[in-house]
């Protein structure tokens, strides 16, 4: 049997299900999802996943339709995902935390043929738009009825065909949809896992949302290494490492928050930590005290940085066997891909020197979904060679040996003072200040000068002190607000609008 970096090297699956037969075919009785209510094998998802895609096909979604998926991280997730890839239905993944104002907004973009999922807040934003709207569980107790009869297949889709929908509102306030083909999304998950490794032997803890790409590619790149995706549902952050001990997890996926909370977990229970071999981290960048963190509190393991957008999935990872090296760097473009700097005229930049982070490749997704202009501004095509460049409006640089070093998203980028500066680096010099957990920079505007908010037990006086002992004094905040924990998104990320709504009130501390 090939090694899943062989199987990725070689000819690969172009359709999502493809990927789950590929995977049933030779280890069928290995474990592929396990959550609270039990494991699942392979051969047991797949015949699932055959009866879920007959189900939806009853309920009148053929090729092309869109269904809302909008349920907690649960183990049907896995087949259901796979079922839909099987009748040529793209999966729109969403946060079952969304309020009826954002639901609404994309029931009334996106479309969907039906939507799966409990609350009012679903119902609500259906109401009155004739999408059919099917609670798991109700759903579920037909598919399982039917998991083990001999079914035909069904009328599939094509590569270019969708196989999920993203929402992301990036820098807008509207929700967009990401259009991401089979052919991208399969191409971009075997090449992750080409430098990741995945394998039969790993058990992958899956604390993320499965509604953010980064957790739903999990599925994907477990199924590929023909790995067991553990998903712990809704119990409490507490029972984690009891979870890691237990199922002998090796791969843990993290973002900011979750490898803080899982440093501190791991030194009450050291034993836990042993089996664990490599963390990742994309979304949003750790800081450099808790790659420490992790990496004394599980010897040996190794975190392996990445940066991505979901315009295009995965923009590099750094291979795991170089995590000690160039510590300032996001890694290597995927294989099979480009990484170009430009200038503002699009020009390409030579090594070294700043400018936007640009993707070409096969993981480039189709653009955004009924929005073209949109789609027009990130994805051009090059007047020369007629490729697509995927535009991050993100920037930084790449070294003389095509390892890119990310600077800051568009939104992080700013002046003051006459000086150029980001967000990213004034944290990165708060997040080095003894005492502070948490940090995050607003960046000024018409009616705030710059500001930082710390999760910290100092004084904002100390905070603003031990900045200006590492930055210049144009990047020192003219004000700070120090809390006792920092608002988080569902995907663990900086609540920044919360955040915001901080200096609404009295000004902050002045240096």
């Amino acid at each position: 049997m090939s090694s899943p970096t062989e199987e990725g090297a070689g000819a690969r699956p172009d359709l999502v299900h493809e990927l789950l037969d590929r995977a049933a075919a030779r280890t069928p009785e290995a474990v592929a999802v396990r959550d609270p209510q039990g494991p699942w094998s392979y051969t047991r998802v797949a015949g699932l996943s055959r009866a879920f895609a007959h189900r939806l096909a009853a309920l009148g979604v053929g090729r092309g339709d869109r269904i809302l998926l909008l349920t907690p991280s649960r183990r049907e997730i896995v087949p259901a995902l796979y079922g839909a890839s099987r009748v040529g239905a793209v999966v729109v993944p969403l946060d079952p935390g969304l309020k009826e104002y954002q639901l609404r907004s994309i029931v009334t973009d996106a479309e969907p043929a039906l939507a799966i999922g409990d609350g009012e807040a679903l119902r609500a934003a259906a109401a009155g738009t004739g999408v059919p709207v099917h609670g798991l569980d109700a759903l579920w107790e037909t598919v399982e009825e039917a998991a083990d009869e001999e079914l035909p297949p069904l009328p599939g889709p094509d590569p270019d065909d969708l196989a999920l929908m993203i929402y992301t509102s990036g820098s807008t306030s509207t929700p967009k949809g990401v259009m991401c083909p089979h052919a991208a999304v399969t191409f971009a998950a075997t090449a992750i896992n080409g430098v990741l490794g995945y394998g039969p032997a790993d058990v992958v803890l899956c604390r993320l949302p499965l509604s953010f790409d980064y957790g739903l590619y999990q599925v994907l790149l477990a199924t590929l290494g023909h790995s067991e995706l553990l998903l712990t549902g809704a119990e409490s952050d507490l029972l984690l490492m009891k979870r890691v001990r237990e199922h002998g997890v090796t791969i843990l996926p993290v973002v900011p928050s979750l490898a803080t909370m899982i440093t501190t977990l791991a030194r009450r229970d050291p034993e836990a930590a042993g089996g664990v071999r490599m963390f990742t981290n994309t979304g949003a960048a750790l800081p450099i005290s808790t790659i420490e963190d992790l990496r004394a509190g599980f010897p040996g393991a190794r975190v392996v940085r990445m940066y991505g957008i979901t315009e295009c999935k995965r923009v590099t990872v750094m291979p795991p066997e170089e995590e000690h090296e160039r510590p300032g760097s996001v890694g290597r473009p995927l294989p099979g891909t480009r990484v170009l700097i430009l200038d503002p005229d699009g020009r390409p930049l030579p090594p070294g020197e700043s400018g936007e982070i640009t993707v070409v490749g096969p993981n480039v997704m189709a653009g955004y979904w009924r929005s073209p202009e949109q789609t027009g501004r990130v994805y051009r095509r090059d007047g020369a060679g007629g490729e697509v460049r995927m535009r991050t409006g993100d920037h930084g640089f790449l070294d003389a040996d095509g390892y890119l070093y990310f600077e800051g998203r568009r939104d992080d980028m700013f002046k003051r003072k006459g000086v150029r500066m980001s967000t990213v680096e004034i944290e990165a010099a708060a997040l080095d200040i003894p005492g502070v957990r948490a940090a995050a920079v607003l960046p000024p505007t018409e009616n705030r000068d710059l500001a930082l908010v710390a999760e910290s037990d100092l004084a904002p006086r100390e905070v603003l002190r031990e900045l200006a002992l590492r930055l210049e004094a144009a990047k020192v905040p003219a004000l700070c607000r120090v809390i006792g924990e920092m608002p988080l998104t569902r995907n663990g990320k900086n609540a920044r609008d919360v955040l915001t709504r901080m200096f609404d009130g009295p000004e902050g501390e002045r240096p």
